[in-house]
């Protein structure tokens, strides 16, 4: 399984995805260049936090334009797997990939500490390793985490168990609690908690690395043992 993280002029987090597929499952992974035009050669595409573009007009409003943008956009329709972080998850609402908007902290404060979320669906190739309700902890780092939807929005996104995360204790009043979300199909997923922080006892949590094994027993299980490395 092959694992591409997009960097943005202006990504910080791009590092954090790379050592985290590295060294939580040891699969191939490159950093590819907004600029790039073709992803086919990868299975999952990581879309980083940071700030992209320096976060003018609004966080993830540039790079949605950027060339590999379009890729990305395919690949989601390919069904490949598609997961934004933080700025990620804010490029992959302003792109149309995901439902809703992310709009600043209700504090005005940036807010950066741990959070403990609960698993909502554990159903999606992301999560599957997860127990449905588990409470884990993974830290946050954002002043523009203030998830935004409408009332139909958000019934759609109840009635199709898009509603991935949510947060124990709201830190930023997002609607519902949310804290990430998956399209209807399940294989584009936006969360602005940082799960590459949380792959080791040495960075206070290690509840994140059940994502990345999610993601490679899922690829394994859909492409066959004969794909298996």
């Amino acid at each position: 399984m092959r694992f591409a993280v997009l960097v943005f002029p202006g990504s910080n987090c791009d590092i954090d995805c790379y050592k985290a597929v590295e060294e939580t499952i040891g699969q191939p992974v490159d950093y590819v260049w907004h600029t790039a035009t073709d992803l086919s050669a990868y299975d999952c595409i990581l879309v980083p936090g940071g700030f992209s573009y320096g976060d003018y007009l609004r966080c993830g409003a540039i790079s949605r334009f950027a060339p590999v943008m379009n890729e990305v956009a395919k690949a989601a329709e390919e069904g490949k797997y598609i997961l934004g972080i933080c700025n990620g998850f804010q490029i992959l609402t302003e792109a149309g990939l995901l439902p809703g908007a992310l709009r600043r902290n209700e504090t005005m404060k940036f807010r950066c500490h741990d959070s403990v979320l609960k698993v909502v669906n554990n159903s999606t190739p992301f999560t599957r390793e997860y127990a449905e309700g588990q409470e884990i902890v993974i830290p946050i780092a954002h002043g523009e985490g203030n998830y935004y939807c409408d009332e139909e929005t958000l019934k759609k996104l109840r009635d199709n168990r898009q509603i991935v995360f949510t947060y124990q204790d709201n830190p930023n009043g997002s609607v519902a609690d949310i804290a990430g979300i998956c399209n209807e199909r399940g294989n584009v997923i936006g969360m602005m908690p940082h799960p590459e922080r949380a792959v080791s006892s040495l960075l206070g949590s290690e509840d994140g690395k059940a994502m990345f094994t999610s993601i490679l027993q899922a690829w394994r299980d859909t492409h066959g043992a004969a794909n298996v490395r």
